[in-house]
């Protein structure tokens, strides 16, 4: 098995990247890859349950669906700490699969070796 990471800075601010994030993600995750998104500055919003539940792209499944798809087949979704703190976001809502970390997080699973993708 190896690992695979989807680094996804964005939201509703560019829904068309935040979905197909989450699409890739998912293809990584059923190719049995060790897959994590690790959403960072303004990619955290999508850690607060219910935000993406109006974000539909055109040609793909809703964003809630993929993320939900995404946590079910046992995909981690990683939100960075300081991003959360510094546009006032509660951690105490956050959708399955959802761990808040720190930057050590990322570096210590891609450390020994790992593919990547950044939307």
């Amino acid at each position: 098995m190896g690992r695979f990471c989807v680094n996804l800075t964005c939201a509703k601010d560019d829904a068309d990247k935040a979905t197909v994030a989450f699409v890739v993600a998912n293809a990584a995750a059923a190719s049995d890859q060790e897959t994590i998104v690790f959403l960072s500055t303004e990619g955290v919003r999508l850690a607060e349950a219910g935000y993406a539940d109006d974000v539909h792209e055109d040609g793909f499944a809703p964003l809630r669906e993929l993320m939900a798809s995404f946590a079910g087949a046992g995909g981690r979704i990683l939100v960075c700490s300081p991003c959360m703190k510094k546009r006032g976001l509660a951690e105490a809502a956050l959708v399955p699969g959802a761990v808040i970390v720190g930057g050590a997080k990322l570096v210590e699973f891609m450390a020994p070796g790992c593919a990547s993708v950044s939307y």
